[in-house]
């Protein structure tokens, strides 16, 4: 089974980190959100990933070479023309009669995907949400989808489209993105994998729907905060260290240096980084920095970041230092 991986995006929202990371690098729980991602794909029976990379994309493509042993294929995007687009792009690695995985890059999701790749039909998944405004839609009715909408202005349906699709019929899958770029039909001024499946439910495509419930964003600080806090239920560390309290849930890398520190509950701490005199809570530290005579709380370091002095609530970005005094 292949699955292809978009993660050519910019990740404007999470700056300053993406300006020297990716979006799909940035650590959750002790792992890069990519990671978790192609564990879940792994753990299925996955064995073949096709990653549309494209900015700094040669960091995702090392980092997955050195971390996986599966069959990697890397498509490069240049030109963000849309999901369809990107999708489109990896046209002659899959072959026509094969079914087809897609997950989106920034998205970690708790579901068994198992039977999902067993399905006998296309299967998307969905999320009851508030406001569906924000994502493509499903409109279903009699145990198969009727129509979708990507961002809808007026709501007709509140079962999101969360970034997960198995496509039963990959031919036809491709065969739709040509229809839209052949006669340039864009949504919002891109090509939409969402109009490629209408087109294909148009033409006799049976798509049902599955619930994911266990749906983690990772596009803005606050919800990678969020989604850090849930996974390290799952994730903890056992190691204790001395001279220190540690709340559980947290992730401290093997090779960290803690000192005379409070770390936890819900606190990730990266490789190589040094920790003294500090109490850190609900925040990601990331790898090589140094953190010191501080109090963190909802906080984000990135790598390679120094940060020393007074309680404050920061964001910043790698390779940066800060004293607070």
């Amino acid at each position: 089974m292949k699955a292809i991986i978009p993660v050519a995006g910019v990740g404007t929202r999470l700056r300053p980190h993406t300006f020297s990371n990716p979006k799909v690098l940035l650590n959750v729980a002790g792992k890069p959100i990519i990671g978790h991602i192609m564990d879940k794909l792994i753990e299925a029976g996955v064995d073949e990933a096709i990653v549309i990379v494209g900015y700094l994309g040669n960091m995702v493509e090392d980092w997955l070479r050195k971390n996986y042993s599966i069959k990697l294929t890397f498509v490069d995007q240049p030109e963000r023309l849309g999901l369809g687009h990107a999708i489109w792009m990896c046209k002659s690695h899959v072959p026509e009669e094969e079914p087809l995985f897609i997950i989106l890059g920034d998205t970690i999701f708790d579901v068994d995907l198992g039977p999902v790749l067993k399905s006998q039909f296309s299967t998307l998944g969905v999320k009851e949400v508030a406001d569906p405004r924000r994502f493509g839609v499903a409109v279903t009715g009699g145990g198969k989808i009727l129509r979708l909408v990507e961002k809808p202005d007026t709501p007709v349906s509140n079962l999101a489209i969360v970034g997960l699709y198995f496509i039963r019929h990959s031919g036809q899958l491709f065969s739709s993105i040509d229809h839209l770029i052949d006669n340039r039909i864009l949504t919002k001024g891109e090509y939409q994998l969402t109009d490629a499946l209408q087109h294909m439910i148009e033409h006799g495509e049976k798509f049902t729907t599955f619930p994911v419930q266990g749906w983690y964003d990772c596009g803005k600080p606050e919800t990678l905060l969020s989604t850090n806090e849930i996974l390290l239920k799952n994730h903890t560390t056992t190691k204790t260290y001395p001279g220190c309290i540690i709340n559980d849930p947290v992730f401290i890398a093997e090779n960290a240096i803690i000192e005379n520190t409070i770390v936890g509950p819900n606190a990730t701490i990266g490789e190589n980084s040094v920790i003294s005199n500090a109490i850190i809570k609900d925040s990601i530290v990331g790898s090589d920095a140094r953190v010191t005579h501080i109090m963190l709380n909802q906080s984000i370091v990135g790598n390679n970041a120094t940060v020393s002095g007074n309680p404050n609530e920061i964001n910043i970005g790698d390779f940066s230092e800060i004293r607070l005094g």
